[in-house]
């Protein structure tokens, strides 16, 4: 039977990206319930406070950290704040990510500057905020990173097609970063979450997917909602995953099966 130590993840320093709203939120809060000193990294201000509070409030630890995570001198700074305050990163969680403001359109109709800006933080966000924890990671001898991808990138759904790439550049990067600085006894891991109803998604979607049954070929048949994906995000941060890298865990009810 695995140890209570094995799957603890209490006082590990961990950076969430887009932890002012929906699904970061409530990674944050929860990790935080868990025992973890969360950075948030939201380019929203409000957000970022917001998020805090909260933890605050319920008697954790949490600091701000406005962040874009396009800029690199921005993620270089994240992580410089982070440091400051905690000495130390043991897990990146790289959420941010650009989807419930895309409006859905042919590929045909989508606009070159809004292709580079999704990629520029879908893609390039995730590598620069790797890049930016890596040296501290490695210096204190090891650490976890978590990128977000989708289950977009299984289902190969139409209409977004610039998120939809986007995201099967995170499995690709992180497959490729897990064999670069593994040796580093640095974990680099991916979860493809499923179409989850967050309170962005729920705004965004006018709550069509809130008041529509949840997809038929879905093995467990409800809704699936951000605390659903809380479970593997705190397992792979602890040192019962520290064996496990360059892998993609699916978070979907059993929607698609790989």
């Amino acid at each position: 039977m695995m140890s209570d130590y094995m799957l603890s993840i209490e006082g590990k320093v961990v950076i969430v990206t887009g932890g002012g709203k929906g699904i970061g939120r409530v990674y944050c809060r929860e990790l935080a319930k868990a025992g973890c000193k969360i950075i948030v990294a939201d380019i929203d201000d409000d957000a970022n406070a917001e998020t805090v509070a909260e933890i605050r409030d319920a008697g954790g630890e949490a600091i701000t950290a406005t962040t874009d995570v396009s800029s690199e001198p921005a993620t270089q700074e994240m992580v410089t704040k982070s440091i400051n305050a905690y000495d130390r990163i043991d897990g990146l969680v790289n959420n941010a990510s650009l989807m419930s403001v895309l409006e859905r359109r042919d590929w045909q109709l989508i606009p070159v500057d809004e292709w580079d800006r999704v990629q520029e933080v879908n893609m390039r966000g995730v590598f620069l905020c790797c890049k930016a924890v890596y040296p501290q990671m490695k210096k204190q001898g090891g650490g976890a990173i978590i990128n977000i991808s989708s289950g977009r990138f299984w289902s190969g759904t139409p209409n977004r097609l610039h998120y939809s790439t986007s995201k099967a550049g995170v499995i690709g990067l992180t497959r490729s970063l897990a064999r670069e600085i593994g040796p580093d006894n640095i974990t680099v891991n991916a979860i493809t979450p499923g179409f989850t109803l967050s309170d962005t998604q729920v705004s965004s979607s006018g709550n069509y997917a809130k008041n529509n049954a949840p997809p038929a070929d879905r093995c467990i048949q409800r809704h699936q909602y951000p605390e659903d994906l809380c479970g593997a995000v705190m397992f792979l941060l602890s040192p019962g995953a520290g064996f496990i890298s360059g892998q993609t865990l699916n978070v979907d009810g059993g929607q698609h099966m790989h």
